[in-house]
This record gives structure tokens, sequence and C-alpha cells, in this order.
């Protein structure tokens, strides 16, 4: 009777033998003998398999237990359905922001275009014999720079991941 419920209690609980055994730092063969009767495990060990298990040891030792029944698997494919919507809609609402983001990102990438282009690169007629003008400009310049390289690049990435996270009919 302790070895079905051993057995019975560790697969209702989803733990193999191997991770019963590490739960009460024994190997996987001594977790195996206890469920085939061929050796029982002492009174600490009986308190140790009770707490893994989550059992009272009356019920170890006690009746037979049997597996769980329709209706206990009905309520968990319905808890697992609940789960899978949940996960559906927070993949939808993630996907919903990602798309805006890159929305808000190539508005902003156009904004910083005509910005540049409607400045008309004014570091040029800078007097640079001043420092701070010349760190001024220099910084300018590099931002410039670096934005009417990359920019195109990025833009182009955004466009594509628009396309990729609209909403499918």
């Amino acid at each position: 009777m302790l070895s079905e419920n051993i057995k019975a209690i560790r697969k209702s609980k989803g733990l193999s033998q191997q991770e019963l055994a590490v739960k009460l730092n024994v190997v996987r063969q001594t977790i195996s003998k206890w469920e085939q009767g061929l050796s029982v495990p002492d009174s600490d060990m009986l308190i140790a398999i009770s707490e893994a298990l989550e059992t009272p040891v009356s019920i170890l030792i006690g009746e037979t237990v049997t597996e769980p029944e329709a209706d206990d698997l009905k309520a968990i494919s319905e808890k697992l359905e609940i789960i899978n919507l949940q996960l559906a809609q927070r993949k939808t609402a993630r996907r919903k922001m990602i798309h805006w983001m890159l929305i808000l990102l190539c508005a902003v990438i156009v904004i910083i275009f005509a910005a540049l282009a409607v400045c008309n690169s004014p570091y040029l007629g800078w007097d640079y014999s001043d420092p701070e003008t010349a760190v001024v400009g220099v910084g300018f310049h590099a931002f410039e720079w670096l934005f009417i390289r990359t920019a195109p690049i990025i833009f182009a990435a955004a466009v594509i991941g628009i396309f990729l996270t609209r909403k499918k009919s």
C-alpha cells in the first residue's frame, strides 16, 4: 500500500523518480525500490517524503491513493485553456505595442530628417576659434553624420517591422 501511494502521489504531483530523489537526497534507485515494494523507508525518511510530496504521512501509509479522476483532468484542462487565452492576449498586446513603437520610430526619423534639412548644416558657418562653439559644432556634426548614415537602415527595418507586426485578418 505504501509503495503504491508513493508512486501515485509522486505522479499526481508531476514529479519523476529522479526529481523526488533529489528532493530527498537519495538516489533514484531508492525511490524505485520503495515504489516496487522491495524496501521501505524508515520513519524519518517517511516524514521527509510526506514533506516533499506535500501529503500527510497518514495518507502515505493509509488507503490506496487513486489517480486523478476525469473531473480533475477536466478542471486542469479548463485552467490550461484560461492560461493559453491569457498568453494569447499578452502576445497580441505586445505585438500591438511593438507595432506602434515602430510607427513612432519612423515618425521621429522623418521629423529629425526634416529638422536637419531645414537647418542645412548650420555648424559650417560657425566660428571655431571659441572652444565651446567648436565642441558643440563637432558634436552636432558627429550626430548629423551618424544619423544620416544609420537612419535609412533603421527606417527600413522599422517599416519591415510594421508590416510584420500588423494585425492579420
